[in-house]
C-alpha cells in the first residue's frame, strides 16, 4: 500500500491515513492529531484502528491532553520505556544477584542449591526480589523474621536470612552492587542434636548392609560410619582423593572450610579396596551417567527400614554422629583430635560430644576411689 492522503474527521485536529493492517490482510486507519502549543504546531501519531483499538473520540481526548501537557507523546513514552529498560539492565536487584550467584556455582543441580532456590522463591523473592540491597531497610527484614518465626522453625528462618545475606555479600564481593547499611542478624538456633545408635541397632545395621544388593549405597554408608564424612563429601569423593600408600583421604572443599586430609583407618581401607571401580567415571560413588551423585534417598530409606532404625534417625548425618560418639566415648581420642577428624572449622561444634568424654573421665576418676577403698579394706 503506497502513501495515502491524510483524511479529516468530524473532530478538529484529528486525521487519519489508511495503512496496511498489522498481522492481517486489508487496511486500517492510522490516526494523527495536529495541535498548537507554545507557538509551535505539532503533528503526532496516536495509534492504529485495530492494533491499538484507536477511535476518533479517543484520538480527540489524547489531543486535548497533549494541548494541556497532561500526556506524553508516543515518542516520549517510547524514550521513557527505553530508559527504564536500560536502567533495569544496569540494576542489580536481589533476584538478579541470586540468579548470577546460582549460575556461578560449580554444581548448579546440587540438592543444597535446589533447596536454596525453593527458599528464595517462597520467602525472599515476593518481598525483596525487585529491590536492590541498598534499598532494603531494617524494618522489612525484621518483619520477615518475625512473620516466619510464627510459622517456621528457627532453623528454617536462619537458613532463609542466611541466604539473603549470602546473596547480598556475593553482589558486594563481585562489585555488582552496594550492600545494605545494616547487619542482618540471624535467629539463635539450638542445633546441637546428637544422634546415636545402641550396640544392638548398630549390629543390625551392619548385618543389613552386608546383605543389601546395592553395593554402592551399602559401601557409602559403611564409609560414613568409618570416617564420619559428610553426605556431600562422600558424593564428591573421587579415586584420586584416596591415597592408599600414605593412608589418607582428601576431602575437597568440606563444609565451611578448605580442602583437608583425614587418615584412612583399617576399616575404611578395606571398604575402598574392595569397592568396584566403574568404567567411565572418576567418582567412587557415582550417580547417573557416571556424574557426581545428587541423591540417595530411596535406597538409604530402604536400608534404614530394614535395619529398624528410629524414624527420626537421619541415615548419613546420623552415622557421622555415631562415628564421633564412638571416638569420644572410647576415652582414647581427645576433643581436639576429634575436631580435626570431623573437619570442624571451630571447636564449637565438637563440644556437643564433650559430655561423652566427661563420662570417660568420671570413670577414670572413679578408679582412684576404688583403689583406695580396696587398700583400706585390705588393712583392716
Amino acid at each position: 500500500m503506497g502513501y495515502q492522503k491524510r483524511m479529516k474527521t468530524t473532530y478538529p485536529g484529528v486525521y487519519y491515513r489508511d495503512v496496511q493492517r498489522v498481522g492481517r490482510p486489508g487496511s486500517e486507519r492510522m490516526y494523527y492529531i495536529v495541535f498548537k502549543r507554545d507557538g509551535q504546531v505539532h503533528e503526532e501519531k496516536v495509534g492504529r484502528q485495530y492494533s491499538d483499538d484507536m477511535t476518533i473520540a479517543r484520538a480527540a481526548r489524547i489531543r486535548a491532553e497533549r494541548i494541556e501537557n497532561k500526556r506524553l507523546s508516543r515518542k516520549e513514552i517510547r524514550a521513557l520505556k527505553e530508559a527504564e529498560k536500560n536502567e533495569k539492565m544496569n540494576r542489580w536487584s536481589i533476584d538478579r544477584l541470586w540468579l548470577e550467584y546460582r549460575n556461578q556455582q560449580p554444581n548448579p543441580k546440587s540438592k543444597s542449591l535446589r533447596t536454596d532456590q525453593s527458599r528464595f522463591d517462597k520467602y525472599l523473592n515476593p518481598t525483596f526480589g525487585d529491590k536492590e540491597p541498598k534499598e532494603l531497610i531494617q524494618l522489612d527484614v525484621d518483619r520477615l523474621r518475625v512473620n516466619l518465626l510464627k510459622k517456621r522453625s528457627p532453623q528454617t528462618v536462619k537458613h532463609v536470612l542466611a541466604l539473603l545475606k549470602r546473596t547480598i555479600n556475593f553482589g558486594q564481593s563481585k562489585q555488582l552492587s552496594a550492600g545494605c547499611d545494616f547487619k542482618i542478624s540471624l535467629p539463635t538456633v539450638d542445633n546441637f542434636k546428637t544422634e546415636d545408635l545402641t550396640a544392638e541397632q548398630l549390629a543390625k545395621l551392619v548385618k543389613v548392609l552386608n546383605e543389601d544388593h546395592n553395593v554402592q549405597v551399602a559401601n557409602l554408608m559403611r564409609l560414613a560410619l568409618l570416617t564420619g564424612m559428610r553426605r556431600g563429601e562422600l558424593f564428591k569423593l573421587q579415586w584420586s582423593d584416596v591415597d592408599f600408600e600414605r593412608g589418607f583421604i582428601t576431602i575437597r572443599n568440606p563444609k565451611g572450610g578448605s580442602t583437608q586430609m583425614i587418615p584412612m583407618n583399617k576399616g575404611a581401607r578395606e571398604v575402598l579396596k574392595n569397592h568396584p571401580r566403574l568404567e567411565g567415571t572418576t567418582y567412587i560413588f557415582p550417580g547417573r551417567e557416571g556424574k557426581e551423585r545428587t541423591d540417595i534417598k530411596r535406597a538409604i530409606t530402604r536400608i534404614k527400614g530394614n535395619a529398624g532404625l528410629p524414624k527420626d534417625f537421619r541415615p548419613l548425618h546420623g552415622l557421622r554422629h555415631v562415628y564421633a560418639s564412638m571416638l569420644a566415648s572410647s576415652g582414647k581420642v581427645d576433643l581436639y583430635t576429634l575436631q580435626k577428624l570431623l573437619t570442624h572449622k571451630s571447636p564449637k561444634m565438637t563440644q556437643r560430644y564433650a559430655h561423652l568424654r566427661d563420662e570417660v573421665l568420671k570413670r577414670g576418676a572413679g578408679v582412684a576411689s576404688d583403689i583406695l577403698e580396696n587398700i583400706v579394706s585390705d588393712t583392716k
